[in-house]
């Protein structure tokens, strides 16, 4: 039903959408005389504003050609190291010849950034991707749009999502660094914990955490309250319908990308109108530097993707009401998951003051679940200024948080190092 009303709603405005198209077209025409009149200006901001807000947003591309190193630039290519149906892995290749003309010879570490599977594509990570890229070699997860997936490539649930990062985890071994971005968190921990427990060679060297509901029971936000006070069964009743044709997804049963983009929305709903509003000045008065800017945001944050049923009503379950990791009840393919095994693994927790999706103290409670790290290889950090986005996104991500992140990772290689010429001295 959900998925019926959209595509009507779609098809609908499609006339009218049309007609806007053209109007943006005519009225900011070099050949039409009256294109920077006043009333000229206000034709097309209309037009303009109406066609963006009715149309369809694909995957955003990524747009990472290069990147600053020690002031010289770096070309940077995509390449896919490994991939199912429901992710690919993607490597951020650096140009070895220009990596030589900054001054950086050597290989360096290797980080696993987990994009969360909530509704928005992984190139709502791009900064974060920049950041490291400066200092490492960077792998992210591209995840699928379920509404892409055939019925006959199965199902995926929060088990099979905590096989993936293990398994991308042993790709990129030895001791590899892991980032999990917001909603992968308790899936990265699980799975930080197996492969600690099973003393595997690939288990993270470290692995940091941003803006994630560890323990979903501290510092309750709008949205932990909204998972905590209606029953599970409301979420597989309302949240969930069936992908319809043309989409490759037909018949699966998925968590609409439009549906998630809404409750994004509806929370900060005079924030995006009062965005939308300035937009419409802007181009009134002919400020093309400050609606890109909108275009830019706007052009990321409403490209949604649908997620699996199994995963999305496993994770409100898992993490959200049962809270089945903080309480030492997760079990993993028949195992116990059990964080106070880790050993040997750098953690590193990031939050934001004023985060209104994990609010502080939830992702700060990895610190107690891994009770069996040494003092020395913890630490925390609160962000002051910076919402959720600011975790991981931003001018303060770039130049307070990712600086602190970077320290973190060289500060345990450099204890390996000793580690492991101990090691090789006996």
């Amino acid at each position: 039903m959900l998925y019926t009303m959209y595509e009507a709603g779609y098809y609908a405005a499609s006339p009218l959408r049309f007609a806007a198209r053209a109007a943006r077209g005519f009225w900011s025409s070099p050949l039409n005389p009256a294109k920077d009149s006043d009333l000229g200006r206000r034709l097309f901001a209309g037009a303009d504003l109406f066609a963006n807000l009715t149309r369809r947003y694909g995957r955003p591309a990524w747009n990472v050609d290069s990147v600053q190193i020690d002031g010289k630039a770096v070309r940077v290519t995509q390449t896919e190291v490994w991939s199912s149906p429901w992710v690919k892995l993607t490597h951020f290749s650096r140009n070895m010849a220009d990596m030589r003309k900054a001054g950086r010879r050597e290989l360096e570490p290797a980080v696993l950034i987990v994009a969360p599977l909530s509704g928005h594509y992984a190139t709502l990570l791009r900064g974060t991707v920049e950041a490291f890229l400066q200092d490492h070699e960077v792998f992210i997860t591209d995840w699928s749009n379920a509404r892409d997936v055939p019925l006959h490539a199965g199902r995926f649930d929060f088990h099979d999502y905590l096989d993936h990062v293990r398994e991308m985890l042993r790709l990129l071994g030895p001791r590899p660094h892991v980032v999990a971005v917001c909603q992968p968190g308790p899936a990265v921990l699980a799975a930080a914990a197996l492969m600690a427990e099973d003393n595997e060679d690939s288990r993270p060297g470290t692995m940091t955490f941003m803006g994630s509901p560890i323990d979903a029971r501290l510092s309750p936000t709008v949205t932990n309250k909204l998972a905590e006070e209606k029953p599970f069964a409301w979420f597989k009743s309302n949240m969930i319908d069936t992908v319809p044709a043309p989409y490759p997804g037909l018949g699966r049963r998925v968590y609409p990308g439009f549906v998630q983009l809404y409750s994004f929305m509806s929370m900060n709903a005079d924030k995006h109108q009062d965005a939308h509003k300035q937009y419409l000045e802007d181009l009134m008065k002919g400020d093309g530097d400050a609606a890109d800017k909108h275009l830019e945001f706007y052009d990321e944050y409403l490209s949604v993707l649908d997620l699996p049923e199994e995963f999305y009503l496993q994770t409100v379950d898992y993490v959200f009401q049962s809270y089945l990791l903080p309480k030492g009840e997760l079990t993993h393919r028949g195992r116990a998951v059990q964080p106070a095994l880790i050993k040997d693994i750098g953690l590193l927790t990031v939050e934001g003051e004023n985060d209104d999706i994990s609010g502080i103290g939830q992702t700060q409670a990895a610190h107690t679940l891994c009770s069996g790290l040494p003092e020395g290889f913890k630490e925390d950090y609160v962000q002051p200024h910076v919402g959720h986005y600011g975790v991981f996104n931003g001018r303060r991500f770039r130049e307070e948080i990712y600086p602190r992140v970077r320290a973190f990772i060289r500060k345990s290689e450099a204890g390996f190092e000793k580690t492991r010429d101990a090691a090789n001295a006996a």
